[in-house]
């Protein structure tokens, strides 16, 4: 049997529109991080939302992609997290976010002239990070890391705050009853 080419890229082209979407939904952004952190809208869960309730979320970032030019998936879960929560009635006001970044995401840290610099292109993890401080998460950046990785103070993406290390920033957050959330 022969296959058309032909007709192989017209069912490619037709099906596109529908990889998103599962059982006639598909996947939302915002309303808090528009361009990043779609999730999927569950309708009537069994375990239901405390809107009442202020949630503090930790995320430990450690990992990164090995292609430079792409985005850190570990930083965009703290996006989810904002709009998914948002999206069910939580305000703002009761979404406290830190993501305490280290090990081989400390790349991900630094500013797009710098990162440039190394890597040869824009840091793909700028507008995310910029767009999460904007909407009051804190971005906290290992001191260990930025010491053994060689990115000083200097050249971190304005906002990020430098910490003696990710262990204290950790810690220190936790005893804040934060929830430590690492995927």
């Amino acid at each position: 049997m022969r296959i058309d080419p032909k007709k192989v890229c017209l069912l490619i082209l037709f099906y596109i529109p529908f990889l998103n979407t599962v059982h006639g939904q598909s996947k939302e952004s915002g309303p808090v991080i528009e361009s990043y952190g779609k999730v999927w809208r569950v309708k009537n869960p069994d375990f239901k939302v405390d809107t009442s309730k202020t949630y503090k979320a930790v995320f430990d970032i450690m990992n990164s992609p090995e292609d430079s030019s792409q985005l850190n998936a570990s930083l965009e879960t703290a996006a989810r997290f904002f709009n998914m929560h948002a999206q069910n009635g939580i305000p703002i006001e009761q979404l406290k976010v830190a993501l305490v970044v280290h090990n081989k995401a400390s790349k991900d840290v630094i500013n797009s002239s710098t990162y440039k610099k190394i890597y040869g292109v824009d840091n793909p993890n700028e507008k995310l990070l910029k767009e999460l401080m904007a909407n009051g998460a804190e971005i906290i950046f290992c001191g260990q890391s930025s010491a053994s990785r060689g990115f000083p103070k200097e050249v971190l993406i304005q906002g990020v705050q430098l910490s003696l290390s990710a262990m204290t920033a950790l810690i220190q957050l936790q005893d804040e009853n934060y929830r430590l959330i690492k995927f």
